[in-house]
């Protein structure tokens, strides 16, 4: 799906960008935006932007009605196309790669970032685009609190609320907390510098206990911040020979989250179970909890 939005992303001007902006904002207010708000923000008149939607549409950008009236949206596919328009204005990207990661609430893909000042080699970056709520906004709901109470939300504005929560606490750990370095985020996608390594459950460690002992300095790092992973497992922690970076923080949790010490603990519990089962070693997890929490 993400190389469909990369093939029809190369095939856009501005005018089809400026007509996806125009219903991403009209999204604020109408489920399915009218045909007028759109001429209004685009100022096309109706003959062109029919011709514009047929295209659009036939590249999988948005969505159409004609009941009770006309009416477009766009989803992922055209947000997508938009965030990735205004990071090639920005410069933060000037290639796009291969899809590196995909799961129920994230699509992840290589890109390049050309140097500052032209000088040195490409670096390679990743693009993290958020799909919050795409298999169960019910469930996403339930368990997000960036979300809160707000009944009526959509789910891309529920991804673009992730997408910064992860930005936010991304730049709040960085370098401290031993996370990929943020280089910029748009609407619901940032991109962050890729991370070193090889991630743990793929990794035979030839001393476990080090890195170990590297995690959970690193949980106490993020604990002293007043942050708790609240997802954390051997599938969002990358290790390397100086040591860990850990990544997925949109469901963090801060210290003063109802249920912090039961998620604390069950991070804690996560890492510690895992490396019982694959190395065998043995670590009480009273004694481990107190060393996160300082006490």
């Amino acid at each position: 799906m993400i190389n469909e939005v990369i093939k029809a992303f190369k095939q856009l001007d501005n005018k089809d960008i400026r007509i996806l902006t125009g219903i991403e904002i009209g999204m604020k207010n109408f489920e399915w935006v009218p045909v007028e708000d759109i001429m209004k923000y685009t100022r096309i008149p109706y003959d062109h932007l029919s011709f514009r939607f047929k295209k659009l549409s036939k590249l999988k950008l948005l969505l159409f009605t004609n009941i009770p009236y006309e009416g477009y949206k766009i989803y992922f596919e055209g947000y997508d196309a938009l965030a990735l328009h205004t990071f090639v204005q920005r410069k933060t990207i000037s290639a796009i790669g291969n899809e590196i990661g995909a799961g129920k609430e994230s699509v992840v893909l290589e890109a390049l970032k050309e140097p500052e000042l032209g000088i040195g080699d490409p670096e390679v970056v990743v693009i993290k685009f958020h799909r919050e709520g795409q298999t169960s906004f019910i469930h996403v709901k339930r368990n997000r609190t960036h979300i809160g109470d707000r009944e009526h939300i959509s789910w891309i504005y529920a991804s673009r609320l992730a997408a910064k929560r992860e930005a936010d606490v991304i730049n709040k750990l960085y370098p401290d907390g031993s996370v990929p370095k943020l280089i910029d985020y748009n609407r619901h996608a940032i991109v962050m510098a890729i991370a070193k390594g090889s991630l743990l459950y793929k990794t035979k460690l030839e001393d476990p206990q080090w890195f170990l002992d590297e995690i959970l300095l690193k949980l106490k790092t993020a604990y002293a911040k007043g942050i708790i992973h609240a997802d954390i497992s051997e599938y969002n922690i990358f290790v390397h020979e100086k040591g860990i970076q850990i990544i997925d923080w949109p469901q963090y949790v801060d210290r003063s989250h109802p249920h912090a010490d039961e998620l604390l603990e069950r991070d804690i519990s996560n890492i510690l179970s895992y490396f019982k089962r694959k190395y065998d070693l043995e670590t009480e997890m009273r004694k481990t909890l107190s060393y996160v929490k300082n006490q």
